[in-house]
C-alpha cells in the first residue's frame, strides 16, 4: 500500500507500526533504520536478512538471533509485501519504504 507521497508503505494499524518501532529501538540500541529482505546473501533460498544502521549510516553489528527475530517481526507486520525487494524501516517515523525508492529520494 502506498501513501500519497508514492513511497512510504502504510500499515493497516499505525499504532502497531509505532509499537514495533519502539520495540526494535529497545532491542537494537542506537538503530535509526533497519533494512529487511528475504535475500540473505549467505543462503541459497529465501531467508530473512536484516541490516541495522545508526543515524550516521554506520552498520550496527547484531548477533544472529537478534537479526532474525527483528526481521521476522517486520515481515509479520507487512506480510503482503514483496520481500524479495529490500525495505527500510525508519525507527523514528515508524515508516517503511522500499529501499530503491528511499535511494532515489536521496539523489
Amino acid at each position: 500500500m502506498h501513501t500519497a507521497d508514492g513511497g512510504s508503505l502504510a500499515c493497516l494499524d499505525t499504532a502497531r507500526q509505532q509499537r514495533l518501532a519502539a520495540q526494535l529501538a529497545d532491542m537494537i540500541p542506537g538503530a535509526a533504520t533497519i533494512r529487511v529482505s528475504l535475500n540473505d546473501p549467505r543462503q541459497s533460498w529465501p531467508h530473512p536478512h536484516l541490516i541495522a544502521r545508526d543515524a550516521a549510516g554506520k552498520t550496527i553489528d547484531l548477533n544472529r538471533t537478534t537479526s532474525r527475530v527483528a526481521a521476522r517481526w517486520i515481515l509479520r507486520v507487512w506480510p503482503a509485501l514483496d520481500w524479495n525487494r529490500a525495505h527500510i524501516f525508519n525507527l523514528d517515523t515508524a515508516a517503511l519504504t522500499r529501499s530503491d525508492l528511499a535511494a532515489a529520494r536521496r539523489r
